[in-house]
């Protein structure tokens, strides 16, 4: 996320993921010595050391995630190889049907973010959810779903594009920090729901 809370640029689209300007976002990534790999997929990323320490054991460990269609599309369906490693819920008004078949590792969810969540929550039994797309983040904080909010923050202000936290209501969401760490490029934190 960059400084002014945006997590893409403005203009984001399939052929422009992560919008004009948002891959300052992700300098880091591929700025370091060591070698990152993200559980499920083919992606390995080149980090620091600070940050390959902090980040290792959530990106090694399969998990469960939900996004929103629109991330889906913009990413591609990731190839077919959502993150995590597990089933991916996106929330959607229109499935795609392209990717309704066995051993899709996609499960579309026409009736809203909570119930896709609760879906992922069964899944992933003990495991881990992770919510993959900005405006689910911002519907699961409001119903309540959101337990950590994991922010791996930029030194960049964007000014325009996708916030990460945009409509959250009028009532302040307490948090209780659990950690943060500055590493080269990035500065990671990390986050309880108070509840």
């Amino acid at each position: 996320m960059s400084l002014d809370g945006f997590v893409a640029g403005p203009n984001d689209s399939p052929d422009n993921p992560l919008g004009d300007g948002g891959q300052a976002l992700f300098a880091w990534y591929n700025s370091g010595d060591v070698e990152l790999r993200l559980f499920g997929t083919d992606m390995v990323f080149k980090v620091s050391r600070v940050s390959a320490d902090f980040l290792q054991d959530t990106w090694n460990t399969k998990g469960v995630m939900v996004a929103g269609r629109r991330m889906f599309d913009i990413a591609n369906a990731w190839g077919g190889h959502p993150p995590g490693g597990g089933p991916c819920f996106i929330v959607t008004h229109h499935t795609p049907q392209e990717w309704v078949k066995e051993a899709s590792p996609f499960v579309f969810v026409t009736d809203g973010a909570e119930s896709a969540i609760r879906q992922a929550q069964r899944a992933a039994g003990d495991g881990l959810v992770s919510i993959g797309s900005a405006s689910i983040a911002q519907q699961a904080l409001v119903a309540g779903l959101l337990d950590e909010i994991h922010i791996d923050l930029a030194p960049v202000l964007l000014s325009s594009g996708v916030r990460l936290f945009d409509k959250l209501g009028v009532a302040p969401v307490p948090l209780q920090q659990i950690r943060a760490v500055e590493a080269p490029g990035v500065t990671h934190l990390r986050y309880r729901v108070v509840k």
